[in-house]
């Protein structure tokens, strides 16, 4: 299993998924996400939801369309397996910098499982966003925290790490999860929801 997998790095929690997780290709990932308006006690409850599902999976970023919800939250913890937790509740994120200087990482995702790919993207990043308290925020990060963030933030617009792919290694992996029994509740007939 590769070191770097943005979504689908192992995490030694112990919590339960509260959420299935949607898998591609299932065209509620390719929705791009609305503004939540303010951050309230539903919407906190919800990115608690969502933290326990992303850790249960286990993960290290999830993103509220991942879970069938068209909003723009996502959370990520890259703590280590035996670190207490450090979890980022982001709401509303807006890219307003990215680095010139590009770093390529392994990544996968929970909802592309046991499928990973070199994917190049700006080395540094800095975001704007609401946090849980629904307090303006701005962040800057670095190495595999700002490829999370991208990663995470490309959910929200209706992107998967395999649409930077050429379209033949995106087709082949979209492929070979098509083929995969869904029976554990992923339906794709469901719409999304809102917080």
């Amino acid at each position: 299993m590769p070191d770097l997998s943005f979504c689908g790095l192992l995490k030694n929690r112990t919590a339960m998924a509260k959420l299935p997780i949607i898998i591609a290709p299932d065209p509620r990932l390719k929705i791009t996400a609305t503004l939540v308006d303010k951050v309230d006690n539903a919407v906190r409850k919800f990115m608690d939801d969502l933290l326990d599902t992303m850790y249960a999976a286990p993960g290290i970023g999830l993103a509220a369309p991942q879970v069938g919800v068209a909003k723009r939250i996502l959370v990520i913890d890259l703590a280590q397996k035996d670190s207490p937790p450090a979890p980022l509740q982001i709401v509303n994120p807006e890219l307003i910098w990215t680095s010139e200087e590009f770093e390529s990482n392994e990544e996968g995702c929970l909802s592309l499982p046991d499928q990973y790919a070199e994917i190049k993207r700006p080395k540094s990043a800095r975001i704007r966003y609401l946090d849980q308290q629904n307090v303006d925020r701005e962040l800057e990060a670095t190495g595999m925290l700002a490829a999370c963030l991208q990663h995470e933030m490309d959910h929200l617009d209706g992107r998967l790490f395999v649409d930077h792919l050429s379209r033949l290694k995106r087709d082949m992996i979209l492929r070979k999860l098509s083929k995969l029994d869904h029976s554990d509740g992923n339906d794709h007939h469901r719409t999304m929801s809102t917080v």
